[in-house]
């Protein structure tokens, strides 16, 4: 039985992402339009607030190194297209196009997993993602307040670490500051450091 969300009839393209109805996410996967729905809000809420977590020292250099562009979009990946959640470059190796997808491997994705495509994360874009040399892989899963860091090595890729519920973590490539991981999945606002300099 054919999976109801792809249709082909022939090989789907970058303008073919541009014809996606509202409240859907398009991808390109082996030729053919994949729709995904809006995510849900807790993991929109998680998504949103490790690009703010991240963007600040790392994409503005704001409190932190500077040094990567953090970046929410589609990029191309040999013939598919994938909108990953959240992607990072380091600055030398990103490219701006003025339309259509990314074309440089990011150094860092991450996927914040819904239950109904936990497996497309783990296991169908892992594979992808390796394949093209992404260096560091995130799956954040809110449902159960998790977070697993993943470094490749060779093609392969190594768990760096798990954590979960309210620790505070420094993670691989982003260990210059410290995530308290309840941002990410508790319904309060974002409260940033009282520590003074």
């Amino acid at each position: 039985m054919s999976d109801p969300a792809r249709t082909a009839k022939r090989p789907k393209t970058w303008e073919d992402l541009e014809d996606v109805p509202e409240g859907f996410v398009g991808e390109i996967v082996d030729g053919e339009l994949v729709l995904v729905p809006v995510p849900n809000p807790p993991h929109s809420r998680a998504r949103t607030r490790l690009m703010t977590i991240l963007g600040g020292p790392f994409d503005l250099g704001r409190d932190g190194p500077g040094g990567w562009v953090v970046r929410s979009g589609h990029i191309q990946f040999g013939e598919e297209v994938r909108r990953p959640d959240l992607a990072a470059w380091r600055v030398e190796r990103f490219e701006q196009l003025d339309d259509g997808p990314f074309t440089a491997v990011p150094d860092w994705i991450c996927e914040v997993v819904e239950k109904a495509y936990g497996r497309t994360d783990r296991v169908e874009k892992s594979r992808l993602y390796a394949k093209h040399g992404v260096r560091h892989y995130w799956i954040v899963d809110p449902a159960i307040e998790t977070l697993e860091v993943y470094r490749l090595e060779g093609k392969t890729w190594v768990v760096a670490g798990a954590f979960g519920g309210d620790e505070c973590v420094r993670l691989e490539p982003f260990e210059a500051i410290e995530i308290q991981l309840a941002w990410l999945w508790k319904d309060r606002p974002f409260q940033p450091s009282t520590a003074t300099p």
